[in-house]
């Protein structure tokens, strides 16, 4: 129930940002009709998403592991989920937020919200191309991202082509059991110290 919320908020999110991208066409937004979706399939907008996403993940260091959960289809659009291996602690979810954070506004992502939610917080954008894009933290810590395409055209969706760097596992993803030296750590990231 609570990942369909998201979604749904996720998908709202994408349709406030395509109607927004959408008056921009007659004033120079976009070239000749290539707007957010033109011309790409379902397959294309897939194809997006992961780039998106491995973009997005490329970023954060130390690096965390991950898995590809699913893909969904509606009747113009497709959403790709991955779910997050490694313990983000409590204390150092603020850091990973902030990286990711930084990154999607470098990549002129529109920020749509933030939720500084202790217990699961998350961050919703939008990119230029009017796809929307998530992470959020969930049970038991768990991170995990999403990224939800406009309405493109119809076609066939193929998984994923390039592996997790996570292990593969039989449906859904057990809670994450990764550590990490960084990640993984119950205190605040240190501060930078002075010298004398």
């Amino acid at each position: 129930m609570r990942r369909i919320t998201r979604t749904v908020r996720l998908a709202c999110a994408v349709t406030v940002a395509g109607a927004l991208l959408a008056g921009c066409g007659q004033s120079g937004g976009t070239k000749g009709g290539q707007g957010a979706g033109a011309g790409m399939d379902m397959q294309g907008a897939a194809e997006r998403a992961d780039g998106m996403l491995y973009a997005t993940v490329g970023e954060i260091k130390p690096e965390i592991e991950w898995v590809h959960y699913t893909t969904t289809t509606g009747s113009c659009d497709v959403t790709r989920y991955w779910t997050v291996m490694t313990v983000i602690s409590e204390q150092r979810r603020g850091n990973f937020l902030g990286v990711i954070e930084r990154f999607w506004k470098a990549s002129d992502y529109r920020i749509k919200m933030v939720n500084p939610s202790q217990d699961m917080p998350e961050i919703i954008a939008t990119s230029p191309d009017g796809f929307g894009i998530m992470v959020s933290f969930g049970y038991k810590g768990q991170a995990s991202f999403e990224v939800t395409s406009p309405c493109v055209g119809e076609s066939e969706v193929a998984p994923p082509t390039t592996l997790a760097n996570g292990r593969t596992y039989e449906g859904r993803p057990p809670t994450p059991n990764v550590r990490s030296d960084f990640w993984s750590a119950e205190s605040p990231v240190p501060g930078p110290t002075s010298s004398p």
